[in-house]
């Protein structure tokens, strides 16, 4: 009777022992949860502040692009006004080289 009384007795003290390692293992594994939230909330929060900031560059870069066109249509218009503007540099020699001149103009026109 007396072994079985240190018997239950023991068996009780392994039970109680190994409720403990539970209990400070489920603590220890609800720790690393929380970190773990943490670290996602804030990996989340930077992905989102990344996806805002990309957001914003494409929208910086279209409106450079279009400034960049912009600038490239007027440059163009400004070569080609520039060229309306140069003086003719051809000089007739005589009256029939300015007939032949002539008529290959008309002919352009």
């Amino acid at each position: 009777m007396i072994s079985n009384r240190e018997s239950a007795r023991r068996s009780r003290m392994r039970k109680q022992k190994h409720l403990d390692e539970l209990c400070s293992h489920v603590r220890r594994l609800q720790y690393e949860n929380r970190q773990l939230i943490d670290k996602l909330n804030h990996f989340s929060d930077s992905h989102d502040r990344v996806l805002q900031e990309n957001t914003r560059l494409k929208e910086e870069s279209a409106e450079l692009r279009q400034m960049l066109s912009s600038l490239q249509l007027d440059n163009h218009y400004n070569a080609l006004r520039d060229l309306e503007e140069v003086p003719c540099s051809t000089h007739l020699m005589d009256e029939s080289s300015n007939q032949s001149i002539s008529s290959s103009v008309n002919l352009l026109h």
